[in-house]
């Protein structure tokens, strides 16, 4: 176990690098951006203490264990981490995140159910930042249709972020 001290006395725990290493090598990459994207804020003055523990996990147990997983020679073991990390890939690909930039490598292998794999890791990762894309252009959008029916844009104006959206949308 990992503790850190608040000022006021309280404590956080965090699991020790130790027990880790017991996991499936996508568990401590999960476990990582979990504690990132969904509890790190509430650390308060722990905030940047935590986030130099998570930043040695990466290093001493997460991407070790999964690249040497991805780059042994059990394909079996591969298959295996590649298909839970898809499955988490597809419920929230911000989790598989760190996977990311180790799936090129995994594109060029020969064995064709991990080339699969993969590609639907990637597709997954693809999707999503289209999504968020395509978000980013809902907004603009909106707030221009609100400009426009205030008076304050042309109708040219208009009409050129609405083409722009609409061939996003394609």
């Amino acid at each position: 176990m990992k503790i850190f001290q608040k000022k006021d006395g309280g404590y956080v725990q965090l699991i020790g690098k130790e027990k880790m290493l017991e996991w499936p090598i996508e568990l401590p990459l999960i476990f990582i951006e979990y504690v990132r994207t969904k509890l790190l804020d509430n650390y308060g003055e722990l905030k940047k203490q935590v986030e130099e523990y998570l930043d040695e996990i990466m290093e001493d147990v997460a991407i070790p264990r999964m690249i040497s997983v991805l780059n042994g020679d059990d394909k079996d073991e591969i298959i295996s981490a590649l298909t839970r990390i898809e499955e988490i890939s597809k419920k929230n690909v911000e989790m598989a995140e760190p996977i990311k930039k180790y799936l090129g490598n995994l594109l060029k292998n020969n064995n064709k159910e991990i080339v699969k794999l993969a590609e639907n890791i990637s597709k997954n990762f693809e999707s999503a930042e289209r999504k968020k894309t395509a978000a980013q252009k809902r907004k603009i959008m909106r707030e221009k249709e609100q400009l426009f029916l205030e008076g304050k844009i042309s109708a040219e104006e208009y009409a050129n972020s609405r083409k722009d959206y609409l061939t996003l949308k394609e």
